[in-house]
């Protein structure tokens, strides 16, 4: 309860803070491009992207830590709507590439001309336009999020249940899209890409734009949801976390609250799918994996669920780690990250910010409670000072 009022006291600062200091990270692939590569400044063009593709996991992060820091819905599902963000966007980039394709074709990408497609899916139609798929990336996520949401959330399906539910769709989703009848690619997925609005999305002129991007998309979802947990909507989700039969039993119409956190949040992580690909140059079904919406939890976990700062810490943190032990020790990673979760859950229950934010509680109350106790000492030597000074008098006489 003390953290959660410190936090509360300070949050618009902090999240204002991280606000600029995400603006200004989106100057960082100036350093690629201006800084010469002797200098010691100079950001390597391998980089950019990479740290690109950490910023878009700490927007997918915090997308979770909406639904389930502050609303108590352990979601091992938004694996999925990263993923079908990213699909969407895959399939715009794949409709620039036209006749510059292996098979020349300029309507069909190549892997339909070669499975013998003769004619482009009507669900392909419109991904020429990029406003187009823009919208898709939030409909597609946001509307499969409702669906699911408003039949779960109706039927009153909480705790480990609908987490194993949410993991059952990513599963069935995974399944479909490995299938070639579904027009995505198959077991490939969607890849080549040759350009975005125009520009060469090898270029790196691009790719510090996507980054920029990213970096902006992250700076304005993390300002969206402070103001959502900070209102009075915010705080009732928390209620709806902490005690859901109370906030029921005060009218409140808890399923249409979740429903709408979780929509907010699918389309969060769709964005992050859509800002992901391009960088990358990938979509595959590999990314409804429920293995990757599990990792999407650790680093929530890690960084500190239900603080919003932590979810981005967390992400970036546990990602870097992992790009340097894959490279050593590549066949442990799994083991590893097992470990850092148990040691989470044992030692850091509250994630990195979490445990900050308690310390620094704890020092405060410490603080005022010193600052009592002076105070208290002070008056009772003044007092004590006070009837010394009446006594001495009447002792001289």
């Amino acid at each position: 309860m003390i953290t959660q009022m410190l936090f509360s006291r300070h949050e618009k600062k902090t999240v204002w803070a991280v606000f600029l200091i995400l603006l200004a990270a989106a100057l960082v692939p100036l350093a690629n491009l201006l800084i010469p590569e002797d200098s010691p400044f100079h950001v390597p063009a391998y980089l950019v992207p990479l740290l690109g593709k950490y910023l878009c996991y700490a927007l997918l992060a915090l997308a979770l830590d909406l639904v389930w820091g502050y609303c108590g819905i352990l979601s091992l599902g938004h694996g999925a709507f990263f993923a079908l963000g990213g699909y969407a966007m895959g399939m715009y980039l794949m409709r620039q590439i036209g006749d510059r394709g292996v098979y020349a074709n300029p309507l069909l990408p190549d892997f339909m001309v070669f499975l013998n497609w003769n004619e482009l899916p009507w669900y392909w139609y419109g991904f020429n336009h990029f406003a187009f798929a823009a919208l898709m990336v939030l409909l597609v996520p946001g509307l499969l999020a409702f669906v699911f949401g408003w039949f779960a959330f109706r039927s009153r399906v909480t705790g480990v249940y609908l987490s194993i539910i949410t993991q059952a769709m990513t599963y069935a989703l995974l399944l479909a899209f490995f299938r070639n009848e579904m027009g995505f690619g198959g077991n490939n997925g969607l890849t080549d890409f040759k350009e975005i609005l125009g520009f060469n999305v090898q270029a790196g002129g691009t790719r510090a734009a996507l980054f920029a991007a990213t970096a902006v998309a992250l700076a304005l979802a993390l300002v969206l949801s402070s103001a959502i947990v900070r209102s009075k909507y915010g705080k009732v989700l928390v209620g709806v976390r902490d005690a859901e039969s109370r906030t029921r039993f005060l009218g409140y119409r808890v399923e249409n609250m979740k429903l709408f956190i979780f929509t907010v949040s699918a389309m969060m992580a769709g964005v992050a799918g859509a800002l992901y690909v391009p960088q990358v140059g990938i979509i595959n079904p590999g990314e409804f994996a429920p293995a990757n919406s599990i990792e999407v939890v650790i680093w929530t976990a890690v960084g500190g669920r239900g603080t919003l700062i932590g979810p981005i810490i967390g992400a970036i943190l546990v990602n870097f780690g992992k790009s340097i032990f894959t490279a050593a020790f590549p066949e442990f990673w799994l083991f590893a990250l097992g470990a850092l979760f148990v040691a989470t859950t044992l030692f850091l229950p509250k994630g990195v910010v979490g445990t900050v934010q308690q310390f620094l509680a704890r020092r405060n109350e410490q603080k005022k409670a010193d600052a009592v106790e002076q105070a208290y000492q002070d008056k009772a030597a003044a007092k004590a000072d006070s009837q010394l000074a009446t006594l001495e008098p009447q002792a001289a006489e």
